[in-house]
Formats: structure tokens, C-alpha cells, sequence
């Protein structure tokens, strides 16, 4: 009984420090502060490549952490941040910032959805406008076979007595 109890508490131990060790929180020291701050503020620019939508200081997975080790380690180098972004870029592609630089490959990411959004109001205009003029040309037709189909006053006369 002593052996089974002894066991339980170990396994108990066991597995609330395993996820302590999970969920540590990662610290860093800089030599400089301002480099804390630009730490901080560089890796909310940066996006994790596993994550898609999080940015390096919302993301806990393994590369995240590579990724911001690189950034401080970068920064003790003294390297500006125009720098660090570009070594990034370079390793990650241009997915790595949450804000993409305007190029010849991102251009269609950044005038793609104008470029959409101006196409779909010109089919929608061209819709109504030729639905406007199918509806004209229907209501003249009509007109027309109204006014085509109305009676002399001789026919009308020859109906009336059909009719009587």
C-alpha cells in the first residue's frame, strides 16, 4: 500500500513539472535597454512561419523561439532593425513580415484585391446596364405591338358587328 501511494505522489510530481517545463517563460538580457525595446518591437513585426497568424511574441512554438534567440542575438551584434528584417526576409521570404515591403512579387498581394474589387463592379455594372436596356427594348416592343394592333375604325366596326 506504502509502495502504491509512494508511486501515485511520484506520478503526480512527475507530471505537473513536466508541464511547468512546457510552459516556461522565456527571459532575455540585453546589454543595452533600448535593445529590449526594439526587441519587443521587432517581434511583433515578424511573423512565425508555423503559426501564420501570430507574430514572433504571441507564438510559443519551437521556431518562434529560434527565431526570436536570432533577433536578440542580432541585435547584441548591434545591427539596425532595416537589417535584421532583411536577414529575415532572406532566410524566411517575404511571409516573415506582417506587412510585406512593395516589390515585383508582392505587388499583386498588395493591388490584388483593388485590382478584384474594381473587376467585380464593372461586371455588376455591365449586368444592370444591359438588364436596363433588355427591359427598354421589351417595353418598346410592346409599344409597338400595342400600337401595331389597335383597329382601323373599319375593322372595329367589322368586330363589333362579329360581335353583336
Amino acid at each position: 500500500m506504502k509502495a502504491i501511494l509512494l508511486s501515485l505522489v511520484f506520478l503526480f510530481v512527475a507530471g505537473f513539472s513536466s508541464v511547468a517545463n512546457a510552459n516556461s517563460v522565456e527571459t532575455y538580457t540585453f546589454s543595452k535597454p533600448e535593445y529590449e525595446v526594439r526587441f519587443h518591437e521587432l517581434n511583433k513585426i515578424l511573423r512565425c512561419p508555423k503559426c501564420q497568424n501570430q507574430n514572433l511574441s504571441d507564438s510559443n512554438s519551437l521556431i518562434s523561439q529560434d527565431l526570436r534567440r536570432e533577433v536578440r542575438r542580432l541585435l547584441e551584434e548591434g545591427r539596425s532593425d532595416e537589417q535584421i528584417m532583411e536577414y529575415m526576409v532572406m532566410r524566411y521570404g517575404s511571409f516573415v513580415l506582417y506587412k510585406p515591403r512593395l516589390d515585383r512579387v508582392t505587388y499583386f498581394l498588395w493591388y490584388g484585391p483593388i485590382g478584384f474589387g474594381i473587376f467585380g463592379l464593372l461586371i455588376v455594372s455591365y449586368i444592370v446596364i444591359r438588364q436596363k436596356r433588355r427591359n427598354g427594348n421589351q417595353q418598346k416592343e410592346e409599344t409597338e405591338t400595342a400600337t401595331n394592333t389597335s383597329l382601323t375604325e373599319k375593322e372595329q366596326a367589322e368586330l363589333d358587328k362579329l360581335l353583336k
